[in-house]
């Protein structure tokens, strides 16, 4: 796996996107360690360049950032469509490659992805924030470490504030792709293992939704090879905030990982016992876990960790949102080729 290295102290970056999940990125870069922002992508031009504009780097297009020697590596946060089509040039380019999720909106097409990622000897890193997230982090060491035993049952409660536009619901692929591909990476980063079965149910329960051809509300059970279950639940519309929650049986106990409030205060008062309700959006819950996976990717590409999630992952997450597609329209369980 070759990592470019520039002769400079700092490793230079190029950032496609300059979105909502770009400036996130960007701010990232900005403060890890051995990192700079050299360049910055988009087909908004006015968005690149004020981004790139608050960060002292450069707006330019694709074919520039990719054949500049000093950037070692690419962060993209681009438009699912395009994901597939830039992890193919950076890997072309030598660049090491850092995606957001999806791999590609078509399976195919992520497995293509691979092959060219292999060819070309580049380290490629999934955008799987919520293996960063220093609570779900925690409850998987304790996990790992035996403290509950085997891992019986794992539930997942992953649900939205509410819904975006609808012209994002239209084009996100479904459900299962855009939302429910972090609880699938998950429950394979808790288990350890590899999903046998599949089973997806669900429900439209608002308009946006229905004019997508859509699901808002969804519930997936799977079973792993070593017998292992996982429930997702999951919806686009829970009114207090945005509930992310991890709970395991074991053979000796439970773990559970809670919501992050924007703060712990509790009031105990005569009439009620009330708390703050969970970080309003997954930005702000996941504020820490993106900052840590960027410091991931710095320490990959100094060569001190691996490229992990990985290409393996996102491929492995995307089949499963794919088969939990199938499952629903189908009506059936359905068994996972592995």
């Amino acid at each position: 796996m070759k990592v470019r290295t520039p002769a400079t102290t700092m490793l230079e970056v190029a950032l496609f996107g300059a979105g909502r999940i770009g400036r996130i990125h960007a701010g990232n870069i900005a403060v890890t360690p051995g990192l700079r922002l050299r360049y910055v992508i988009d087909v908004n031009v006015a968005a690149a360049e004020e981004l790139a504009a608050a960060f002292a780097a450069t707006a330019t297009d694709a074919e520039r950032a990719l054949a500049d020697p000093l950037v070692a590596a690419v962060v993209i946060a681009a438009s699912t469509a395009m994901h597939a089509e830039l992890i193919t040039r950076a890997a072309h380019a030598g660049k090491a490659i850092f995606c957001e999720k999806p791999v590609a909106a078509e399976l195919d097409d992520a497995r293509a992805c691979a092959g060219v990622v292999a060819e070309a000897g580049v380290a490629c890193m999934i955008g799987f924030q919520r293996r960063f997230d220093p609570t779900f982090a925690a409850l998987k060491r304790r996990l790992d470490a035996g403290e509950i035993g085997a891992a019986e049952v794992v539930v997942l409660t992953s649900r939205d504030p509410a819904p975006p536009p609808l012209e994002y619901l239209k084009q996100s692929g479904g459900v299962f792709k855009d939302m429910l591909i972090h609880d699938f990476d998950v429950c394979r980063w808790l288990l350890a293992d590899e999903i046998l079965e599949i089973h997806a149910t669900g429900a439209c329960l608002s308009p946006d939704a229905a004019q997508a051809h859509d699901l808002d509300t969804a519930a997936v059970t799977l079973r792993s090879r070593r017998g292992c279950l996982c429930v997702i639940n999951t919806s686009r519309h829970a009114a207090y905030g945005y509930d992310q929650r991890i709970e395991v049986l074991g053979a000796a106990g439970m773990l559970q990982a809670g919501n992050h409030r924007p703060t712990e205060v509790i009031a105990a008062l005569a009439g009620a016992v009330s708390s703050d309700v969970p970080e309003p959006f997954f930005l702000d819950r996941y504020r820490r876990a993106y900052a840590l996976e960027m410091a991931h990717f710095a320490n990959l590409l100094a060569g001190t960790a691996r490229p992990v999630p990985g290409l393996v992952d996102g491929i492995k997450a995307l089949e499963l949102a794919e088969l939990a597609t199938r499952s629903w329209r189908e009506a059936r369980a359905l068994t996972c080729l592995i």
